[in-house]
């Protein structure tokens, strides 16, 4: 039977074990977590960032303080699908304008295929000149592929087997987006002049969906597929 003593011990252990985080601690993992950020690279998920932080730590609750004491600041911390990052705030964007290097505009034809694809992927190149109306070329949908804005997600488990496509990573990343739900709606469309106020009766944007998993109606890409995968002579 254990002592009484032996019984302090373990109360004081597990009250040591429950204690809450002090004020010096929570400074330090702030630091911490603008340390991470700034240094890196890419945009960081809370589960890559919790394996630099101390156990139990908080993540999610110190990233929104984070991101709160930046508000209004030159640089800001946003969230991006699903990951975050320091970006320069939104209104002084114009100070770096002149850095920036264009390197391709995309045609037309490119960023209503893009718009398709973000609003109904999967999506096949079909269903895409079906929405558009017209042809839509394969050398709009390379061009989009280069640009890492779209990528083919499957093949359709339908006659022929078409490709589908779906959007990216650095596709909301570019477009400063968590997820494809974010894209603006009719009435945003409307407010930020993209669409004509007078729409159709009945008119409606498609909410948009993305998974990384297939859909039901879908079958997985075979990377020896010389067709969409060209082997090395």
């Amino acid at each position: 039977m254990p002592s009484s003593n032996a019984a302090v011990v373990i109360a004081v252990d597990n009250d040591a074990n429950s204690r809450a985080e002090t004020p010096d601690d929570h400074r330090q993992t702030q630091r911490m977590l603008e340390a991470l950020l700034f240094a890196a690279a890419e945009p960081l998920s809370a589960a890559d960032l919790a394996g630099r932080l101390p156990e139990g730590t908080d993540i999610i609750g110190h990233l929104k303080e984070l991101q709160e004491a930046y508000a209004g600041h030159g640089v800001n911390l946003v969230q991006v699908a699903g990951k975050w990052l320091f970006r320069t705030a939104g209104d002084l964007s114009f100070l770096l304008s002149r850095q920036a290097v264009e390197q391709k505009r995309l045609s037309r034809a490119a960023l209503e295929t893009l718009a398709i694809i973000a609003y109904h992927q999967p999506v096949t190149r079909a269903e895409i000149e079906e929405i558009r109306g017209v042809v839509t070329s394969k050398g709009t949908l390379d061009m989009l592929l280069e640009t890492n804005w779209i990528r083919m997600r499957g093949r359709r488990k339908t006659p022929g087997r078409p490709v589908t496509y779906g959007t990216t990573e650095a596709f909301l990343a570019h477009f400063g987006l968590d997820s494809v739900g974010d894209l603006p709606g009719v009435e945003e469309l409307k407010g930020a002049g993209l669409l004509d106020s007078r729409v159709p009766p009945g008119f409606s944007v498609p909410e948009p969906r993305a998974s990384e998993e297939l859909a039901p109606d879908e079958d997985p890409l075979d990377p020896n597929d010389p067709e969409l995968f060209p082997q090395p002579e």
